[in-house]
Formats: C-alpha cells, structure tokens, sequence
C-alpha cells in the first residue's frame, strides 16, 4: 500500500508525474496539464458533523469548499413536518449546501420503511443511505419501484452484523431492484479485514455512494485517522473509481475529534484532493 510519506515521496521526486504503472495495466497518473475532469464529486457525510448545528455545518462546510452533503436526522428528525424540513433543506440550499441524500437510515419495520422514504420524498432527494432488516428488503424494493427512489446500503464492518461488508450486501441484493445498491464505507471495509479497491471493481455496476476515510489497522480495533496517515491505498482507491467510472459521491465521513474536527477535515480533504489531480 501506499503510505502518506511515499506518496509525498514520490511527488517531491516527480515519479508522479511522470507517471506510474497502475495494477490495472495504464499509467494511473498523468501530469496535472493532463488532468481529465473526474465523473464524481466531493461531498459530507452528515455523521462527521454531529456535534454541530445546521448553521455551523454549513459554515464549515463554506470553509473547506465543499457542497454536497447527506443529511443526518440530527439535523433534520425523521418525524419532522414538511415544514420543518423545507426549513432545514432551505437553511442548506441558502448556505451555497446541496443536500443530494439523506443518511444513515436503520429501518427495523415496515412503517419504518415507509417513514424513511416519505422522510426524502418530502427532503426533495433520490437517495437514502440506510440499513433495513435483510427481511425487510422485499419490502424495500416495492417502494424503491413506486417511488424512484434509490437505496444505497451502507456496510458498517465489524461492528454491527448487519450488512458488515460489500460482499454481504451484494449477495442480498443482486437480484433485487437495480435501484438498490451499496454506499461502500472504505474505512469499515479495510477494518472488516475486506480489500476496498477489490470491492469498488467487483461491485461497481451497484456502488451509489462512497464514504471516503482512513484507519490505523485492518481489524475491528482500527481507529480513523486524516485520509493519508493511515493503511487505506488511496491512490489506488481513486484509480478503481475511475475504472468502473463512477459518478457519485465521494463523502468524507470524519469520526476522529468529532468536537473539533475541522483540521482534520481540511487535511483529508486536501489530500484527496492531491491524489485526484495525480493520473
């Protein structure tokens, strides 16, 4: 894997751009004269902003250049009026925010399904990042049909049982709705012991959603860190993102010093950044 210093490395020596083999067979880098717009953006996991307002989101968010964000219910309840979330979605949309999706949702019963998918109906958003019950999917893909609403599971390592990696949730989805996909964790993918790059090219056709971090080990004890002072290939991250050209979202989830997380958010932020512009 490539470290944070060897990337650094290697740039400082213009290896990067001059260009590497990829182990995809093409130069992963080009020079930033070469660069080609990438196919998918930059965005917030609501979770990183947890102890923080809607107001100090935003101002955050204005401060590190980011603009898609996937709202968390501490933000904007699940039982709220209509009223109260166009409230809050104006909040956002007045900030210069775009809310294009809304979780993490856990869905344990069928009316929890229902309050879900109201709840981004009325968000005005095509996405719900969420977790139902592996007995509720039936379920679930009946109101992805009706409503044109998409699903995208999120997998949580080895924490929680309930969808640990991408391979679990491919296996209870494939046959499914096409409508109904994966938001592969990269950090709680490496942490499940599980390859993130392996699993991008494998289930590419139905990744939605990319929560973007890095951790200090590949076990269920492996802390987040900034994205480059971790074990996480990042580079190569973004090369299989190319490769199945994907067009979502790219959304940090920062859960190291949730209390002050600002300077962390800047340096992974900007270290992604760095890679993106490296072919």
């Amino acid at each position: 894997m490539k470290t944070r210093r060897q990337f650094f490395r290697l740039a400082g020596t213009g290896i990067l751009a001059a260009g590497v083999t990829s182990a995809y067979g093409s130069r992963a880098f080009q020079t930033a004269e070469e660069e080609v717009k990438d196919l998918f953006s930059l965005g917030m996991a609501g979770y990183t902003f947890r102890e923080f307002t809607v107001e100090k989101t935003i101002e955050m968010m204005n401060r590190i250049g980011i603009v898609n964000l996937s709202v968390k219910d501490f933000h904007m309840p699940y039982n709220s009026t209509r009223e109260q979330i166009n409230s809050v979605i104006s909040k956002f949309r007045s900030g210069g925010i775009n809310v294009y999706a809304v979780g993490v949702v856990y869905m344990k019963t069928e009316k929890e399904v229902d309050q879900a998918f109201e709840y981004a109906k009325m968000a005005g958003v095509k996405m719900i990042v969420g977790a139902p019950e592996y007995a509720l999917l039936p379920y679930v893909e009946k109101k992805i049909k009706s409503s044109d609403i998409r699903l995208a599971i999120h997998n949580h390592g080895p924490d929680n049982p309930l969808y640990p990696n991408s391979t679990d949730i491919w296996n209870n989805i494939w046959d499914k709705d096409k409508r109904m996909g994966i938001c592969i964790d990269i950090g709680h993918t490496t942490r499940d012991g599980k390859d993130p790059v392996f699993d991008i090219l494998r289930y590419g056709s139905r990744i939605f959603d990319v929560h973007i971090k890095d951790v200090d080990g590949s076990t269920k004890e492996g802390k987040t860190l900034e994205i480059g002072r971790g074990i996480i290939d990042i580079p190569a991250v973004i090369a299989a993102l190319r490769k199945i050209q994907f067009s979502g979202m790219c959304s940090l989830e920062f859960e190291k010093d949730m209390k002050d997380p600002l300077p962390g958010i800047c340096e992974s932020i900007g270290y992604f950044k760095g890679v993106m512009k490296c072919r």
